[in-house]
């Protein structure tokens, strides 16, 4: 008879103890009782640098470093107006010439400052 009553009570009670809560629990033990759902590595690795569009003129195309000497007007939140360096792809250096009014998107990379999407301004 206390055998059974025994077993009753840890039948009733065994569940709590090892961490089974209720589902709409909203204590700590609901959180730990489910599993944790997996975050895609390559999604969190992966974020999209911010892009910031850019209007100014080339001072110097530089070829041999795959950049654009750029004076640039003032970009809100991101820097003043100043002449910098920016990274760009051939397309980019092939697209613009010394003098050249430009516009482009501004990307801050691992290693440093390129200019996207570079085109002559109208």
């Amino acid at each position: 008879m206390k055998f059974s009553r025994l077993l009753l009570l840890l039948v009733t009670f065994l569940p709590v103890a090892v961490g089974h809560a209720e589902p709409d629990c909203p204590c700590e033990c609901a959180a730990a009782a489910k599993p944790a759902a997996a975050k895609p590595v390559a999604a969190a690795s992966e974020k999209a640098p911010a892009r910031h569009p850019l209007r100014g003129v080339v001072v110097e195309v530089l070829a041999d470093k795959s950049a654009l000497l750029v004076k640039h007007e003032a970009i809100p939140g991101v820097m003043k107006a100043m002449t910098m360096l920016l990274k760009v792809d051939a397309a980019g250096l092939s697209a613009v010439s010394k003098g050249s009014p430009i516009t482009g998107l501004l990307i801050k990379r691992a290693e440093g400052w390129w200019l996207d999407a570079v085109q002559l301004a109208k």
